[in-house]
């Protein structure tokens, strides 16, 4: 805005130092003057259907607020009941939302989507026919799909052997991905990832599930190919993180190198036009981290190393030198990206809370970014949770207390996203706290 001023100025003119020898000019002059105003418009961000109205977490998270101790985190989680609930990157699906359904489905995805999860993992291994598809391990379909009740079960790698009572000898079998085609593969349907060690016959074998999960979805889940998982992932508007899984056969299989496995998998999010920001492929295998770095850089800058060295003997997460490689010649490798295991990440502080480790601190102060699994995947935690809560078993002892391990993972430890079995808690947890929404 321009605003146009008539000043009159009065010159003095002075002549010499005689002050009685004044004389007054009138001056017109116009003087432009620049208004800024600051006018808030709100900004419409338009999302695909499906990704801002359909969020639905159920009852588990309200379940678990009120489980929780009394304090100020519990307070404010629970003055968000009434939501609002929405999809956000710090929520991902692992293997879709497994603790009622069967891991890497169709169904699974689906429900994982529908409680907010921003990202979706599909497991990567091989067929036969050097197909990629969906699942955990090359080797569980004996525990994850009903391959054993087919006729399929003549090809797996070892068959059905029943539990023997003389030498209490736990039922056994092996059914790889390798074993069979993709065409194959795509007859069996998937099951809950269990079985009975104490079975006599095949049926009994497949009835393993864990009390605290279900059945209800057995029977009639759909495996998937990587493909399908990307097209299914890009329709619902969701990232993807997949997983390179380990090969249980000797490499190269058939011609199939390890370096060919891991190019395949970045080759089927070009062809199907998935940008790479939209990525985060996952390895146990540094290798092959390092390969997606230095072949595949747009991809690379986003891989994530999932951390095994917790496995090694003297692996202690308080201790840096046993960690070998270092955190900043990971840096320096050019991860950017680490994720250990929850436990790794947390020990019980001196005010019976938990707090960050070393391991935590020090990866931050390389500057990698870390994400964490998984939650929801112990059962009730009444004695303790188990496994991933190792590092803070003396302080677990309810189920609230997840929610509790949660927010020091958000706010103390700094995770950029969690894996959870139920991404509906991760979610709950990240609409509440006000974490950013998944575009």
């Amino acid at each position: 805005m321009k605003v146009k001023l008539g000043i009159t100025l009065a010159a003095l003119l002075l002549t010499a130092c005689d002050d009685d020898s004044v004389e007054v000019v009138e001056v017109e002059k116009t003087v432009e003057r620049t208004t800024v105003e600051t006018i808030e418009v709100p900004v419409i961000v338009e999302v695909p259907h499906g990704r801002a109205d359909n969020v639905e977490l159920g009852p588990r998270p309200e379940f678990l607020v009120n489980n929780m101790d009394e304090g100020e985190l519990k307070a404010a989680l629970k003055a968000c009941e009434q939501g609002p609930f929405y999809r956000t990157d710090f929520s991902i699906g692992h293997r879709g939302a497994p603790m009622q359904y069967p891991e890497h489905t169709k169904e699974s995805y689906l429900a994982a989507h529908r409680m907010g999860a921003g990202i979706l993992e599909c497991d990567v291994t091989f067929t036969q026919d050097q197909a990629l598809v969906c699942r955990h391990s090359q080797c569980d379909l004996h525990t994850t799909t009903n391959i054993l009740e087919t006729e399929l079960a003549s090809q797996c790698r070892q068959p059905f052997t029943p539990f023997d009572a003389a030498t209490d000898t736990p039922a056994s079998a092996q059914c790889c991905t390798s074993d069979i085609t993709l065409a194959q593969f795509k007859t069996l349907k998937g099951k809950m990832d269990a079985f009975n060690p104490k079975a006599t016959t095949v049926a009994e074998y497949l009835d393993g599930t864990a009390s605290w999960r279900t059945d209800l979805y057995t029977g009639s889940a759909t495996l998937m190919t990587h493909a399908e998982s990307i097209e299914l992932f890009k329709s619902l508007g969701a990232k993807m993180t997949p997983e390179l899984k380990s090969p249980q056969v000797e490499m190269p299989f058939n011609g199939f190198s390890q370096q060919d496995y891991a190019d395949k998998l970045i080759a089927e999010y070009q062809a199907a036009g998935v940008d790479a920001s939209r990525v985060w492929p996952q390895s146990f295998n540094l290798t092959d981290v390092e390969h997606w770095i230095a072949q595949h850089p747009s991809f690379g800058k986003q891989a994530v190393y999932l951390d095994g060295r917790y496995a090694e003997a003297n692996f202690n997460p308080q201790d840096a030198n046993s960690w070998s490689p270092s955190m900043a010649e990971l840096v320096d490798s050019g991860v950017k990206v680490i994720a250990p295991p929850l436990w790794v990440l947390v020990q019980t502080g001196s005010d019976g809370q938990p707090e960050p480790s070393e391991y935590a601190k020090v990866a931050t102060a390389a500057g990698l970014q870390i994400i964490t699994w998984t939650l929801e995947r112990s059962g009730p935690l009444a004695n303790g949770g188990g496994w991933y809560y190792q590092s803070v078993t003396d302080i677990t002892n309810n189920d609230g207390d997840m929610l509790t391990l949660l927010d020091v993972l958000a706010k103390e430890v700094g995770v950029i996203g969690v894996f959870s079995d139920w991404p509906a808690t991760t979610s709950y947890y990240a609409s509440c706290m006000g974490l950013p929404a998944s575009l």
